[in-house]
């Protein structure tokens, strides 16, 4: 008998794996295809261009940024410091920094994909899950707010953006002066050893977050989450939030991992959702290249306090606005989502 319990627990912990993994892949490969074509073809002066100089207005633009320059939070970062050292305003970069690997074509429609058919879920005291279009929207809404929120707070707390970039950080970019070849195979050559470059890096983080969501899952069942969600919905959002902290996911895939935890409530997956792509282990990291310890604190304060403060919000006005099954109608709670 337990023999044949551990079988089934390779079993479902293989199913969760593979479902998340593979239905992941193709926003994956799709979204190192671009990372190569636009570090290929992008002009480095282009953004500084067009891109507008005052820094409140900034702030704005950098948040939707992304629909234009779709990048994960990892291929935005080389952009952001260019565009600082274009002398673009600090405030302008880090929204951009923060919404664009949310607000973007790519991310958006793997939401949408990741969470179509969920409104036909209920959770265990029967309220309705959010859809496609509604998670895609509230994903979207609450990085932009999180976004242009924290780049209004850098404006305005750091006057001098010398005194909290790193040194190489701002200043004139000499690569702009580089010549680069124009001959077909040389630019082949680029984009595909960027986007094999990106491939690789992202699918390496979406394979460790699907085998850590999967364990998860045997430990923690859906019966547990869904009472850890009805009983203690803002230790849960604020839990989410740790999860995609630690998780370290690329926002072209997480969403799959969010939508594979069924019986969660929304604000908790959106917490992950927004929380995750701006603020995690690797980001971490990366920004301590560019920004000084301060800044860095004060945009984790800042990201943090917002998204758990706008998801309590979205739980508050999804447990209002919710339905419920009537007397006599029958209800249907999925204990796993559907596997393909």
């Amino acid at each position: 008998m337990a023999d044949t319990e551990v079988l089934l627990k390779i079993k479902d912990f293989l199913l969760i794996f593979t479902s998340i993994f593979y239905e992941a892949l193709p926003f994956i490969v799709l979204g190192a295809l671009i990372a190569g074509l636009l570090e290929e073809f992008l002009p480095g002066s282009l953004l500084a261009r067009i891109f507008p100089k005052s820094a409140a207005i900034g702030v704005f633009a950098g948040g939707v940024l992304g629909l234009v320059f779709p990048m994960c939070e990892c291929g935005i970062i080389p952009i952001m410091r260019r565009l600082l050292r274009k002398g673009l305003p600090l405030s302008s970069c880090v929204a951009y920094l923060l919404a664009g690997p949310v607000i973007n074509p790519i991310v958006l429609f793997s939401t949408f994909m990741a969470f179509s058919g969920m409104e036909d879920t209920l959770l265990s005291d029967g309220r309705s899950q959010w859809g496609a279009i509604p998670m895609t929207l509230a994903r979207a809404l609450g990085a932009y707010l999180v976004a242009v929120g924290t780049g209004m707070i850098v404006h305005f707390r750091f006057a001098d953006p010398d005194q909290v970039l790193v040194q190489g950080a701002g200043g004139k970019n000499k690569e702009d002066a580089e010549v680069k070849a124009k001959d077909i195979w040389s630019r082949l050559d680029r984009i595909t050893g960027v986007a094999v470059h990106d491939f690789l890096d992202i699918a390496f983080f979406l394979t460790l977050g699907a085998l850590l969501s999967a364990s998860i899952r045997l430990f923690l069942t859906q019966d547990e989450i869904s009472a850890l969600s009805d009983t203690w919905p803002i230790l849960s959002i604020g839990l989410m939030m740790l999860v995609g902290f630690i998780l370290c996911l690329c926002s072209e895939a997480d969403a799959f991992v969010a939508a594979s935890f069924v019986k969660m409530i929304p604000a908790a997956k959106l917490s992950f959702l927004v929380f995750g792509p701006m603020m995690d282990l690797k980001l971490l990291l990366m920004y301590t290249r560019i920004f000084k310890p301060k800044l860095i604190i004060t945009i984790i304060a800042a990201v943090a306090i917002q998204v758990f403060a706008y998801m309590a919000i979205t739980h508050l006005v999804w447990w209002n606005t919710s339905t419920q099954p009537g007397a006599g109608q029958s209800q249907v709670v999925l204990e796993e989502k559907k596997q393909p």
